[in-house]
Protein backbone atom coordinates (compact mmCIF):
# COMPACT_ATOMS: atom_id res chain seq x y z
CA UNK A 1 0.00 0.00 0.00
CA UNK A 2 1.23 3.39 -1.04
CA UNK A 3 2.00 5.00 2.37
CA UNK A 4 3.25 8.89 0.94
CA UNK A 5 1.14 9.41 -2.59
CA UNK A 6 2.59 12.67 -3.09
CA UNK A 7 6.21 11.52 -3.37
CA UNK A 8 5.04 8.96 -5.45
CA UNK A 9 3.13 11.69 -7.87
CA UNK A 10 6.14 13.89 -7.76
CA UNK A 11 7.84 10.69 -9.31
CA UNK A 12 5.46 10.28 -12.06
CA UNK A 13 5.10 13.55 -13.07
CA UNK A 14 9.21 13.71 -13.13
CA UNK A 15 8.85 10.17 -14.89
CA UNK A 16 6.81 11.21 -17.40
CA UNK A 17 8.64 14.24 -17.92
CA UNK A 18 12.08 11.93 -18.33
CA UNK A 19 10.42 9.54 -20.58
CA UNK A 20 8.50 11.11 -23.37
CA UNK A 21 6.76 8.12 -24.83
CA UNK A 22 4.95 8.09 -28.81
CA UNK A 23 1.65 7.02 -29.07
CA UNK A 24 3.35 3.65 -30.47
CA UNK A 25 5.23 2.86 -27.69
CA UNK A 26 2.45 3.60 -25.19
CA UNK A 27 -0.21 1.47 -27.53
CA UNK A 28 2.55 -1.15 -27.43
CA UNK A 29 2.40 -1.20 -23.50
CA UNK A 30 -0.83 -1.46 -23.66
CA UNK A 31 -1.47 -3.89 -25.47
CA UNK A 32 1.04 -5.91 -23.71
CA UNK A 33 -0.55 -5.48 -20.58
CA UNK A 34 -3.89 -6.28 -21.94
CA UNK A 35 -2.10 -9.69 -23.41
CA UNK A 36 -0.43 -10.53 -20.06
CA UNK A 37 -3.67 -10.30 -18.33
CA UNK A 38 -5.85 -12.35 -20.83
CA UNK A 39 -2.94 -15.12 -20.18
CA UNK A 40 -3.57 -14.52 -16.49
CA UNK A 41 -7.30 -14.78 -17.15
CA UNK A 42 -7.90 -11.50 -15.06
CA UNK A 43 -10.07 -10.40 -18.12
CA UNK A 44 -12.32 -9.97 -20.14
CA UNK A 45 -14.35 -10.46 -16.79
CA UNK A 46 -16.98 -13.46 -16.44
CA UNK A 47 -19.70 -11.04 -15.09
CA UNK A 48 -18.99 -7.49 -16.40
CA UNK A 49 -21.44 -5.98 -13.60
CA UNK A 50 -20.32 -8.07 -10.63
CA UNK A 51 -19.16 -5.88 -8.03
CA UNK A 52 -21.17 -2.67 -9.66
CA UNK A 53 -23.51 -2.42 -6.81
CA UNK A 54 -20.32 -1.22 -4.21
CA UNK A 55 -19.41 1.48 -7.31
CA UNK A 56 -22.68 2.80 -7.41
CA UNK A 57 -22.68 3.35 -3.73
CA UNK A 58 -19.03 5.29 -3.57
CA UNK A 59 -20.36 6.68 -6.46
CA UNK A 60 -23.34 7.89 -4.43
CA UNK A 61 -21.68 8.64 -1.31
CA UNK A 62 -18.87 10.69 -3.47
CA UNK A 63 -21.40 13.00 -5.59
CA UNK A 64 -23.37 13.52 -2.33
CA UNK A 65 -20.33 15.29 -0.24
CA UNK A 66 -20.22 19.50 -0.47
CA UNK A 67 -17.10 20.35 -1.85
CA UNK A 68 -15.99 23.01 0.25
Amino acid sequence: MIKNTKTLEKFEKKYIKKNNLTFKEKLKIYESLWDEALLMKVLPSKDPLEGIDIDIKIAWILNSLHKK
